[in-house]
């Protein structure tokens, strides 16, 4: 098969490698869309993330889908041909954590894309059966790539217990901000409110999610006594304006990547008692996520402002440079 690997910070590199061997609880997929995320530019610009370095050639994305063409000997071979979406990580299921079904916090995790573990900007990648979920036929395959942010948005909008009447808050409005909109909606909250420098994402956040859209420079946030506040920025401002925007027993749920280290306002967060927690991938999201979408209550499609081939990951790694871009799609058929 043919597979795009980042050899080392800043280059790419196309090339041809056998196609991976099932295990007995595996399916063989066969990648029709892949997401491009944010850490695979950072892993792109900078060669790695915190302690996880690329010494070794990676194949990266993490966010795919297609259609499942063989099986290991243990999965019912009913499941080949069917379009499917991957759940990127491998739990070992038998941790404390996992057992507690909190396996994204599984000690020994294979998650693709980091560092050693392969990802999916190739033509065939191997997931375990279960970790493959059928979509219905009006779930397209850029939309079901794209359940593993969503899936972000899911695990963010449970743990800040969104729910029917609550008033969010959001910072940032690109891919993960415009999701969490979306959620935040599809879980019953009658008000979202959407940070963004950018006038032009404020007003897409408004035709998909949003109530209020707010710009950080002019427009004041604190005190709007919001349910919720949700971080999609990253941005230590952003961080502490949204937290004294919260009300009495708010919660408030990082999902930006940003500095390592922030100052809070530990006084207001101890007076409010307000709930702060971050948020690490997912876990036990993608058929609440497949519903979100195949009901329509989601719009993924809406995101994809740009689709490229196998040969031209490297332009789809800068892609996120390009006017009005939001989502980047690789497709290793074409």
């Amino acid at each position: 098969m043919r597979a795009s690997y980042l050899i080392k910070q800043g280059e790419v590199m196309v090339q041809t490698v056998d196609v991976p061997q099932l295990d007995a609880d595996q399916v063989l997929v066969q990648v029709a869309s892949v997401g491009v995320c944010g850490s695979d530019v950072h892993y792109y610009q900078h060669g790695k993330i915190g302690p996880y370095i690329v010494d070794h050639p990676l194949i990266l994305g993490h966010e795919l889908s297609g259609t499942i063409t063989a099986v290991g000997k243990d999965v019912d071979p009913a499941r080949i041909g069917s379009r499917v979406a991957v759940e990127p990580q491998r739990p070992c299921r038998v941790c404390t954590q996992c057992k507690a079904g909190r396996y994204n916090l599984c000690p020994d995790i294979e998650f693709y894309a980091t560092p050693p573990i392969q990802g999916g900007f190739c033509e065939f990648v191997t997931i375990q059966s279960d970790f493959a979920y059928d979509i219905p036929e009006n779930v397209s395959f850029d939309a079901a790539a794209l359940i593993e942010p969503l899936s972000v948005g899911i695990w963010a909008a449970q743990r800040a217990e969104i729910k029917v009447g609550s008033r969010v808050l959001i910072a940032g409005a690109g891919p993960i901000g415009l999701i969490m909109a979306q959620v935040a909606r599809a879980f019953g909250a009658s008000e979202v409110y959407i940070t963004d420098i950018n006038e032009e994402r404020r007003a897409f956040a408004l035709k998909h999610g949003a109530t209020v859209g707010l710009d950080p420079r002019t427009d004041k946030v604190e005190g709007l006594e919001v349910d919720a506040f949700i971080d999609a920025s990253g941005v230590a401002g952003a961080v502490v304006q949204g937290i004294k925007a919260v009300g009495p027993a708010g919660r408030v749920l990082l999902v930006g990547m940003g500095n390592d280290d922030v100052t809070l306002p530990v006084s207001y967060i101890q007076n409010k008692e307000i709930w702060v927690s971050g948020v690490f991938r997912y876990a036990n999201t993608w058929p609440t996520g497949i519903d979100l979408v195949a009901s329509g209550k989601v719009d993924l499609d809406i995101l994809v402002t740009h689709t490229f081939g196998l040969d031209e990951v490297e332009a789809a790694l800068n892609a996120g440079k390009l006017p009005g871009a939001l989502k980047a799609i690789v497709n290793p058929g074409h």
